[in-house]
């Protein structure tokens, strides 16, 4: 049996017969639209473009590519053509670009005419590169246009490989420094949506989704391109910065059923709404949150403003998408859920002893079909994350009493204070309850003995008074413990973060 994953997302809604339906919208004025016959003949083209181009099978195609209707069409394809695409974040800088081109030695690279100022250097200094397609009206000099490079080719049918053959890259989100080149199979992307998607998600035919997280990464590429497809639902693309107000008049306007975010992005919109004393009407059945924990009272507030509940869970870029998570018949803000079905979670000390008391935190472990085959090129990084059918996650979990996983922090992020560990996260969410504050970070810092303390920094709702570091600590005391409060706090702009919303802590700790 062809163990090409284009076959099940793809090819088969022609045969089953939704051919018709439309597979993906783009959410702006005079938007296109793809149908999923279109999809099928499209990736076909790219398939067999890349063949025309002398692109080999398991060379590499990076893809610098905004939300766009190409964007699948381009995934498919390579896939269709045993090209491993290599989906890139499109908010990085040349530098970084020019060292993930040398990493991967990308053959050839297809570019969202919006980002060619920063990505063609990179690209042109690259030995790999070959070919550069470039998305959009106008193609420089040393590129070639896209619809000239499909036009002139014919569809090819998915070339027959094994479900266990590497398929596409993803490179890790850097929240801990800098990122890596992360391989999946063909067969990871149907197990996320035998699992998370249809015995957590329930993604149904009829639902139009909106992921304001982005393809390129592995929450945004299951919400918006393999959960949809799985079904035969819709899938709303934006290709720019989903702002507060841009994401209130996708909502508002396309009506969908699903909506993804992260944390930071659902604080900002609930803050513009009770601001606004405006709330959008669109038919959300289910919104769900990944890339750091939600705390409690913004998934309360979430639900008081809006009527819809935030189903908040557990992801990483090495098993493709969520592994734990809250479900929708029972969500209980504060806690990450429980393991998703077809995944086991255990929590282990700094020996590696299974940890099964309540209230203790261990670093979680994670098995699961959907794990990634490595590292591309970290053999040490790979020995020590992957170990045998187990994935260390990095982060550091309790469970309850009624056996649901408590979000600590990252592992790199923990630290003791007079002996006893410190959660980064649960100071965090203690902040983030004052009616001042937007958003809080919270990092290790030595004090005049050489003892680690918190500080906190802190970005305040717009018009806020930042004269209030003393009440704000005490606030802090009276919820979570007087010796847990962060000894300084400084007050910011703006808080370090990834694309994809997770704070950027390493940064803030080497301001300490």
């Amino acid at each position: 049996m062809n163990g090409n994953a284009s076959n099940w997302f793809v090819e088969r809604h022609v045969t089953e017969g939704r051919g018709d339906k439309i597979a993906y919208r783009e959410a702006w004025q005079d938007g296109r639209e793809l149908s999923y016959a279109a999809l099928a003949q499209q990736s076909g083209k790219v398939a067999g473009a890349l063949n025309n181009a002398g692109i080999q099978r398991e060379e590499r195609a990076a893809m610098f590519v905004l939300d766009q209707i190409e964007f699948p069409s381009l995934f498919w394809g390579a896939l269709k053509a045993g090209v491993q695409p290599v989906a890139l974040n499109t908010l990085l800088s040349t530098d970084v670009y020019r060292t993930i081109l040398n990493d991967s030695r990308a053959a050839i690279a297809f570019v969202s005419f919006e980002l060619l100022d920063l990505v063609l250097p990179a690209a042109l200094d690259s030995t790999h590169i070959r070919k550069i397609v470039v998305i959009g009206d106008n193609a420089p000099e040393n590129t070639l246009n896209w619809k000239a490079f499909i036009n002139e080719a014919h569809p090819v049918p998915a070339i027959e490989c094994s479900g266990d053959e590497v398929a596409f890259w993803l490179y890790s989100s850097g929240s801990t420094g800098t990122p890596k080149g992360v391989r999946h199979v063909h067969d990871a992307l149907k197990v996320t949506c035998d699992t998370y998607g249809q015995q957590v998600l329930g993604i149904r035919e009829d639902d139009v989704i909106y992921s304001a997280a982005k393809l390129f990464f592995a929450y945004g590429l299951g919400n918006g391109l393999s959960f949809p497809q799985s079904v035969g639902a819709t899938t709303l693309l934006f290709n720019g910065r989903p702002t507060p107000d841009v994401v209130t008049h996708i909502l508002e306007t396309y009506q969908p059923t699903l909506f993804c975010g992260v944390p930071t992005l659902y604080a900002a919109l609930v803050h513009q709404w009770e601001d606004n004393q405006c709330v959008p009407s669109a038919p959300l059945r289910l919104c769900i949150s990944a890339g750091e924990a939600l705390p409690a009272e913004l998934g309360r507030k979430w639900k008081t403003l809006q009527g819809s509940d935030i189903m908040d869970g557990v992801g990483s870029t090495e098993l493709l998408h969520i592994f734990l998570s809250n479900s929708p018949t029972d969500i209980e803000y504060g806690t990450s859920g429980i393991a998703v079905p077809g995944y086991e979670v255990k929590l282990v000390d700094e020996g590696g002893g299974t940890i099964t008391e309540e209230g203790v935190i261990g670093e979680l472990l994670v098995r699961g079909e959907s794990a990634a085959a490595d590292y591309w090129n970290q053999r040490a990084k790979s020995r020590a994350t992957f170990e045998g059918q187990w994935t260390r996650t990095g982060d550091k979990y309790e469970m309850s009493k009624s056996g649901r996983f408590i979000y600590c922090g990252r592992t790199d992020d923990m630290f003791k204070v007079s002996g006893i560990w410190v959660s980064p996260f649960e100071i965090e969410q203690a902040l983030s309850e004052h009616p001042d504050v937007l958003e809080a970070a919270v990092v290790a810092r030595r004090d005049k003995d050489d003892l680690e303390k918190p500080q906190a920094y802190i970005v305040l709702k717009e018009g806020r008074n930042a004269d209030q570091v003393d009440e704000l600590k005490e606030f802090v005391k009276e919820r979570i413990g007087k010796w847990k409060y962060p000894r300084w706090i400084d007050i910011i702009d703006e808080l370090p973060k990834t694309a994809t919303g997770k704070i950027q802590r390493f940064r803030l700790r080497d301001n300490t």
